[in-house]
């Protein structure tokens, strides 16, 4: 019994991209002499005091609550 071909196109599409995907998950190694660079102060994502207050503001403003960064739950009081 032969298969349509469209059929095994489709087939072939998706095992070309479930082997694509596969290939995207891979570790990448840091290096020790690359842990430096990312050790940097300039990597750090709360170097810059007026830009942490701009992102607080900006989410008090959306969320209609404040701080609760450090800890899960949807703010709402409902955890």
């Amino acid at each position: 019994m032969k298969t349509p071909l469209a059929l095994r196109l489709a087939l072939a599409t998706a095992a070309l991209a479930a082997a694509l995907l596969g290939t995207g998950c891979s570790t990448a190694r840091v290096q020790p002499w690359e842990r430096a660079t990312l050790a940097d102060y300039t990597m750090r994502p709360d170097r810059d005091p007026l830009q942490n207050a701009m992102t607080e503001h900006i989410y008090f403003s959306r969320e209609a609550s404040s701080g609760g960064r450090g800890v899960g739950g949807s703010g709402c009081g409902c955890n």
